[in-house]
């Protein structure tokens, strides 16, 4: 087990960014006060539009933009197709900063196929970007009750139990937390378990692959972080980083 208190904070900093990388965005527009504020009156910040009423001419707009999206070439009638467009556009906003058109995407996208449990995904990826982690949490898990081979929530709930690890192993005991350090590791176990079977249900997806390797790496089971290491470098390697691939290489050398 590596005791993060002993690492350089540029470290650690660095090692955290690893981690939640693909859900971290820089210069985001809105804090998670701000979000909450607009929320009260803009339903279209809550996901599934906070299950609010809509006026007759919201409807009626709605309805207007699924015929003209449905209509055109590369979707031919199929909503489910416009959906993940939806979902694609989202995050496309989300890397960009733009947390308010994301979410907006990712509503539209429930709009059109309510069944597709991408779009907790996407909700859970806004949370995590405002640091509102509990409640991408719920997202992620509210999207595997529905479909528990979802890869793409098992890999970030995966990263939601990583993300935890580190405040937890810093944190002071306290009154309701005896044993800060036990309940790392436990949510280090719960990233594990859950990227696993992600990764038993698409070994293609780098970001898990990656992710998996990190995992171990703060286990302290170099032999599995090599081996995901490898694989993801196999599937291209495009999420790892020269800081990782030091970090790894000092703790973990390799077996001749």
């Amino acid at each position: 087990m590596v005791h993060l208190k002993r690492q350089p904070m540029k470290q650690l900093l660095t090692t955290i960014a690893i981690i939640i990388f693909t859900l971290t965005v820089f210069g985001q527009q809105m804090t998670s006060d701000e979000w909450d504020e607009q929320a009260k009156t803009n339903m279209r910040l809550l996901p599934k539009y906070g299950h609010q009423q809509k006026t007759e001419e919201q409807k009626q707009l709605d309805e207007k933009l699924i015929k003209e999206t449905i209509e055109q070439e590369k979707f031919k009638g199929d909503r489910t197709a416009a959906s993940n467009h939806l979902i694609s556009l989202g995050f496309t906003y989300l890397y960009r900063g733009d947390i308010k058109t994301a979410m907006y995407r990712f509503n539209q996208a429930y709009l059109f196929d309510s069944l597709n449990t991408d779009i907790y995904w996407g909700y859970g990826a806004v949370y995590l970007t405002l640091g509102k982690y509990e409640l991408a949490r719920l997202q992620y898990e509210e999207g595997l009750a529905l479909n528990p081979n979802n890869t793409h929530l098992l890999t970030d709930l995966g990263t939601y139990y990583a993300a935890q690890y580190f405040p937890m192993q810093m944190m002071p005991k306290n009154d309701f937390v005896k044993n800060p350090k036990e309940l790392a590791q436990n949510y280090l176990d719960s990233a594990v378990i859950y990227l696993n079977k992600s990764y038993q249900l698409d070994p293609k997806d780098p970001n898990t692959t990656f992710k998996l390797s990190t995992a171990y790496y703060y286990k302290g089971d170099c032999e599995n972080s090599w081996k995901f290491y490898d694989k993801c470098r196999a599937l291209g390697g495009q999420p790892i980083t020269e800081d990782y691939t030091k970090d790894l290489k000092k703790k973990c050398k390799r077996k001749k």
